[in-house]
C-alpha cells in the first residue's frame, strides 16, 4: 500500500478516520476520546480546520464579531485536545471501501472505521441575468469573512429565502443599521416549520425592525448596475440592492460517498446506528439521512455524535433522538420550535395585534393528532418561549 511521502500517514496500525471538521465530526472525536484515548485517530478537512460554532454565522454581526473571533480552536489545538492528527487543506479524492483506504491527493490513509461528517453545501436557484454569479451565501467561516468583507461597502442588503437562516440573518443585517428585503416564493416566513399565522406574526415583528418583506414572490433576474444589483421578481415588482444574500437551505455532500457505491437517499443513507450501507463506514450531520431522515440542526448532531463515539468504541448504539426544540434566533420575536412529526392540526393562541390578529408579544401553537389530540410539535413566539420545557415534557411523556 502506497502511504506517499506525507509524514502524516505514517500510522502504524489503521485509524478511526473521521472527513469533515465542522460540529459533527469534531463532536464524534471528543466523544469518542472520552471512550478511548489510545485508538489511533484522523481528521481530514478541506478548510483550515477551525473549530467554531455554525450557528453564531447568523447573528455575529449583532454581536459585534469579525470571522477571526467566531474561531474558539485553530487546527493545531484540535489536534492537541483530542490527540488526533487533524489533516488542514486536504481533500479526499477516493474511498475505497473494499481495501478499507481513502485517498488524498498522492497519500492513501487506511481505516479502521471511516466517519464521513461532510457537511452540505448552499442550495443554488436559477437566476438569469450578468449580476446572478455575485450571489452571495454563508455556509461557513471564509464565506462569513467575505460576506463581511463586502458588507464595508453596502448599505443595503437583499436576502433570498425566508426560511429559518434567513430570517436570522435579515433581523442581524437590520439590526445593524443596513437596508434588508427578504423574499421567498411562500405567503410567510418560516413556511416549511410553522402555519402561516405563526410566519406571519414573525413576518409583521421582522416589518417593525425595518425589514422590507416580498413574499409570494421569487428573482428572476438580477443584472449589475453602477450602485448594486437590480432584481427582478416572478410577480413583475423590482427592488435594488448593494448586496444579494441566498439563504434557500443547503443540499447534503453526497458526491464523494456516491462514487464509492455506498447508497444515497436525500442524504447519505444510515440506519439509526448512522452505518452505511458500506461496512465500517459511518455518516452523520448535514451530510447524512439517519434513518431516512436529514436534520441538520445542532442537538441532533449531538445526540448523533454520542451514540456513534459508543459504536465506534465497540458498543453497538441506537440513535435515539428525544424532542428537540430548535430555536430561532430573531431578537425582533424570539422562536421556539418542534416541527411535528406527524400529520396533525395546528391550534394557534395568541394576544391579537393592531394589523394581523395575531400575537406580536406571545404567540402559542401546536399541533395535535386528530384522534387522540396527542402533541406532535409546538411552535412558540415572543414572551411564549418561556412554556417550552412544559411542552417538551408533554412530548417526551406521550412518544410518537
Amino acid at each position: 500500500m502506497n502511504k506517499g511521502k506525507n509524514s502524516d500517514f505514517e500510522a502504524n496500525a489503521p485509524a478511526v478516520v473521521i472527513v469533515g471538521t465542522g460540529l459533527a465530526g469534531y463532536t464524534v472525536a471528543r466523544e469518542l476520546r472520552k471512550l478511548d484515548s489510545t485508538v489511533p485517530l484522523v481528521l481530514i478537512s478541506e478548510d483550515d480546520g477551525c473549530f467554531y460554532s455554525k450557528p453564531t454565522l447568523s447573528n455575529a454581526l449583532a454581536m459585534k464579531k469579525q470571522a477571526s473571533e467566531l474561531a474558539v480552536s485553530d487546527a493545531r489545538t484540535m489536534a492537541a485536545q483530542l490527540n488526533a492528527r487533524v489533516l488542514a487543506h486536504s481533500v479526499v479524492e477516493r474511498i475505497d471501501v473494499e481495501r478499507h483506504e481513502v485517498v488524498v491527493g498522492e497519500n492513501t490513509l487506511q481505516y479502521r472505521q471511516l466517519v464521513l461528517a461532510l457537511g452540505a453545501d448552499a442550495r443554488r436557484i436559477p437566476v438569469a441575468g450578468d449580476g446572478a454569479a455575485d450571489i452571495l451565501s454563508v455556509n461557513n467561516l471564509s464565506d462569513y469573512a467575505q460576506f463581511r468583507g463586502r458588507l464595508r461597502e453596502a448599505g443595503s442588503v437583499a436576502i433570498l429565502g425566508a426560511g429559518l437562516i434567513g430570517c436570522e440573518f435579515a433581523n442581524d443585517l437590520a439590526l445593524a443599521g443596513y437596508r434588508v428585503s427578504l423574499l421567498d416564493p411562500a405567503a410567510a416566513p418560516l413556511s416549511r416549520l410553522v402555519p402561516g399565522t405563526v410566519g406571519n406574526a414573525l413576518a409583521a415583528a421582522l416589518g417593525k425592525h425595518g425589514v422590507n418583506l416580498h413574499l409570494g414572490t421569487s428573482v428572476t433576474e438580477m443584472t449589475r448596475t453602477q450602485q448594486g444589483y437590480r432584481l427582478t421578481c416572478s410577480n413583475g415588482e423590482s427592488l435594488s440592492a448593494d448586496l444579494v444574500l441566498s439563504a434557500i437551505g443547503l443540499a447534503p455532500r453526497t458526491g464523494l460517498a456516491a462514487r464509492a457505491g455506498i447508497a444515497i437517499d436525500n442524504g447519505v443513507r444510515t440506519d439509526a446506528w448512522c452505518r452505511t450501507s458500506a461496512p465500517d463506514v459511518f455518516a452523520l450531520g448535514d451530510c447524512a439521512a439517519i434513518d431516512g431522515k436529514v436534520q441538520p440542526y445542532v442537538l441532533p448532531i449531538m445526540h448523533a455524535a454520542r451514540a456513534l463515539a459508543r459504536t465506534l468504541s465497540g458498543n453497538e448504539t441506537r440513535v435515539d433522538f428525544p424532542v428537540m426544540p430548535v430555536t430561532v434566533k430573531t431578537p425582533a420575536l424570539p422562536a421556539v420550535i418542534v416541527t411535528p412529526a406527524g400529520e396533525g392540526e395546528w391550534r394557534v393562541d395568541g394576544v391579537e395585534s393592531e394589523a394581523s390578529g395575531v400575537a406580536a408579544a406571545a404567540l402559542r401553537a401546536v399541533c395535535e393528532s386528530p384522534p387522540d389530540r396527542k402533541l406532535l410539535g409546538f411552535a412558540l413566539l415572543g414572551q411564549a418561549t418561556a412554556g417550552k420545557a412544559e411542552l417538551i415534557k408533554a412530548m417526551a411523556a406521550a412518544p410518537v
